[in-house]
């Protein structure tokens, strides 16, 4: 089967494609881009979360990659994070950041967030045109994350330069380019802490590298970079994603505007129906795995379509329906398992803030373009708008 994610049709809307290859088998081989290397796509639902939940499935792209000639030059700290890593390293790496983005500690960063969002939205048009993706979901996610890491207000515009050219599909020069250029920057931002040192998350981080040699240096670096990056791209998916689905669907705007309140449990609808990430990232079998009904061999990657999965008709009924009184919150939006998106309750804190905000202060706003214009990243992992222009009339 060729791989769907080439035809110029599918970035626009890739549920179809998706659907269509669900119901011929929900687990398939696909060549993967120019090379035609075999992997296996997880388009439904039970399949993905078997998947995303089973320990034969190894993240470790060190050792899948050992040995294969590549042509690549990303930096380490980029190619081997905590992403790539299985426990106990996944384990050990995990816990030193998971207590900064519990529930608990996120209502801590609320009002920032709130003021930030007011601060952003100051600077609209009152009456005219604005990009919703360029004005807001770009820059908030960008400055959050740099606040609780404690980067710098001067060098934000370079981490979202650098972070941008990390996802700039049929780049690759340019995607290595800047794994470098975030991972040079980080290093030195980690030495600065440690001549004065703050209270920022990564200075913490910092403190436990330097009181405990079970975290190298290079394993610093490498969650330094990881939650810098992590930390807002697919968040500006999802608010993208998240306004548009309203933009489109007026009368469910328009019932979450008179109803601020039920805006958090919207949400998880919201991801589910247009989830900010399309594909989770790398897997491969470590032994013969069966997925449904799907024999998988060993040393294959699987690619689980995490936006397939979500649109699955055997778990989510009328799937294409966007259904704000829906249960979703069993969607795989975030991941499954060990992995599943740790920084899950600053990305919906920040949603959360962002469309009340939104829907208070442009109680008119609608789409400036057709949808047919609308562009979207042509990335296979993350799933957002290149731009989102709306009217404030």
């Amino acid at each position: 089967m060729d791989d769907p994610t080439e035809d110029p049709r599918f970035h626009p809307d890739p549920y179809p494609a998706f659907a269509a290859m669900r119901s011929t088998c929900p687990v398939q081989a696909v060549p993967v881009g120019s090379s035609g290397r075999g992997s296996y796509l997880v388009t439904g639902y039970a399949e993905a979360r078997q998947a995303l939940g089973d320990d034969r499935l190894s993240k470790d792209t060190a050792a899948f990659f050992a040995g294969k000639g590549s042509q690549r030059h990303l930096h380490p700290a980029v190619a081997h994070s905590m992403l790539a890593t299985d426990p106990p390293e996944h384990t050990r790496l995990r816990k030193l950041v998971t207590g900064a983005f519990t529930t608990g500690a996120v209502a801590g960063l609320r009002p920032f967030i709130a003021g930030l969002t007011e601060e952003l939205l100051d600077r609209w048009p009152v009456g005219g045109q604005v990009d919703f993706v360029s004005e807001l979901a770009v820059p908030l996610p960008v400055i959050v994350i740099c606040e609780l890491l404690g980067v710098p207000e001067g060098d934000r515009p370079a981490v979202q330069r650098w972070s941008a050219d990390l996802f700039a599909a049929g780049r690759p020069d340019r995607v290595d380019d800047a794994s470098h250029a975030v991972a040079d920057y980080m290093t030195g931002l980690i030495a600065s802490k440690r001549l004065r040192p703050g209270s920022s998350l990564l200075d913490r981080l910092v403190a436990a590298r330097d009181g405990d040699d079970r975290l190298s240096e290079e394993e610093l670096v490498s969650l330094a970079v990881l939650l810098l990056v992590a930390g807002h791209e697919t968040t500006t998916a999802f608010l993208g994603n998240a306004a548009l689905a309203l933009l489109r669907h007026p009368a469910e705007r328009e019932r979450l505007r008179r109803d601020p309140g039920s805006i958090p449990a919207a949400l998880e609808e919201l991801l589910r129906f247009n989830s900010p990430v399309s594909t989770s990232t790398f897997r491969f079998t470590t032994e013969p795995v069966t997925l449904g009904d799907t024999a998988v061999p060993a040393g294959v990657p699987v690619l689980i379509a995490l936006g397939a999965a979500n649109r699955d008709p055997a778990r989510f009924p009328v799937p294409n329906r966007l259904d704000p009184d829906r249960d979703a919150a069993g969607h795989l939006a975030f991941g499954h398992g060990i992995h599943r998106c740790v920084g899950a309750p600053l990305a919906k804190a920040e949603a959360e803030i962002v469309l009340r905000a939104v829907l208070t202060r442009f109680p008119r706003l609608r789409l400036a373009v057709p949808p047919r214009q609308l562009s979207w990243r042509r990335t296979r992992l993350v799933r957002g708008l290149v731009s989102l222009p709306v009217s404030t009339r």
